[in-house]
């Protein structure tokens, strides 16, 4: 089995797993050196609210920038009337930078 196939299939399994929610989805993208986060409605296909640690220029850890960007998408999306979300790490495991994005985001207001 492959990276690829293992990242694939847990992408896939995770999706799956919110497919038809009923409020915005919170999607989590992970580079190897910046974070970003963005607010999804499903149902009309807009993007509500997004925000990048390359555009914060957080000093510090890639951690730190994590937790930067969760409570910046926070904000935004609270600014958009958005309180409630379903959390899309796609086929990033929920630990390190993820984990301190939802955590942040939490923190910030966010319901998931």
């Amino acid at each position: 089995m492959t990276f690829t196939d293992r990242t694939s299939r847990r992408k896939l399994r995770n999706r799956s797993k919110i497919a038809n929610a009923d409020r915005p989805r919170l999607s989590v993208f992970r580079s190897s050196k910046y974070i970003y986060a963005q607010v999804i409605d499903d149902t009309t296909g807009t993007t509500l609210a997004q925000v990048g640690s390359k555009a914060l220029k957080v000093e510090g850890t890639k951690t730190d920038a994590a937790v930067a960007v969760g409570k910046a998408i926070a904000e935004a999306a609270k600014a958009k009337g958005v309180t409630k979300v379903v959390f899309d790490r796609g086929e990033y495991k929920y630990h390190g930078r993820v984990k301190a994005l939802a955590d942040a985001a939490r923190e910030g207001g966010l319901d998931f």
